[in-house]
């Protein structure tokens, strides 16, 4: 009996040893889906994810400066490009794990129409964006009002967030009276999570495609290699059209 509980225990043991734990950089508008599928993974794997939400510009350049992450989930596809151009991510490991969709949005149920033409004829003091610079879905923002030809009187009522989760938190506090957003952060299983929104045609704007890469800091360890194989699986696919993202 004592040596039956001396194998257990070892057994346990070298599973812990295997275990490890992957530091990631995400996109601030993947923050709600990323945190569910990494407790999947953790359940699933014994691998823990170290979670950092922010600007994909502002992570690019973080990497570049040799930050210690060793996954990287972008909100868009040229910055881990670059970065495996430049030596700083791991080449062929690329690829889109979500397509994200703009959204304009406002906490007032009544303040946002189907169509979207409150931006033309609305009256309100401030409108909340993502900075352009670093966040690509504020980006597509600026590219959506340049082709609706609103840019110019819009810009003046400009209320910038570092991100797009400062963004939201503009419009939700009453900040900005409405804002663009990614359709994660006010949508789930399915439905609005209060509000009133506009989805934005994705002919507006340039297809905001999601990519993940490993990054030179996680070659040839296996907690990194396992959360990328994990994105890739029905589980974290689930979750992650659960929040209106769509997948290739």
């Amino acid at each position: 009996m004592h040596r039956l509980t001396l194998l257990v225990a070892l057994f346990l043991a070298s599973l812990g040893t295997c275990a490890d734990e992957v530091q990631v950089a995400v996109a601030a508008n993947f923050t709600a889906p990323m945190q569910k599928i990494a407790a999947g993974f953790e359940k699933d794997t014994g691998h823990k994810a170290a979670l950092s939400f922010g600007a994909t510009g502002k992570f690019y350049a973080q990497i570049v400066n040799g930050a210690p992450f060793e996954v990287f989930l972008a909100a868009d596809d040229e910055n881990p490009a670059r970065l495996e151009k430049e030596g700083h991510a791991v080449a062929g490991s690329r690829f889109t794990y979500a397509i994200g969709k703009l959204v304009l949005w406002s906490a007032d149920p009544d303040r946002v129409d189907a169509k979207g033409d409150v931006l033309k004829t609305g009256s309100f003091k401030h409108i909340a964006l993502a900075n352009p610079k670093t966040a690509p879905y504020g980006a597509a923002a600026i590219e959506a009002m340049t082709k609706l030809g609103v840019l110019a009187r819009l810009e003046p009522l400009f209320v910038q967030g570092e991100n797009i989760s400062q963004a939201h938190q503009f419009i939700s506090t009453g900040a900005a009276e409405l804002g663009f957003v990614a359709l994660s952060q006010v949508f789930k299983e399915g439905k609005v999570t209060g509000g009133s929104m506009w989805a934005v045609p994705a002919s507006l704007h340039q297809p905001i495609l999601q990519d993940a890469v490993l990054l030179a800091k996680g070659k040839d360890k296996a907690a990194p290699a396992a959360l990328l194989t994990y994105l890739k699986g029905e589980n974290a696919r689930a979750i992650i059209r659960s929040y209106g993202y769509e997948l290739r």
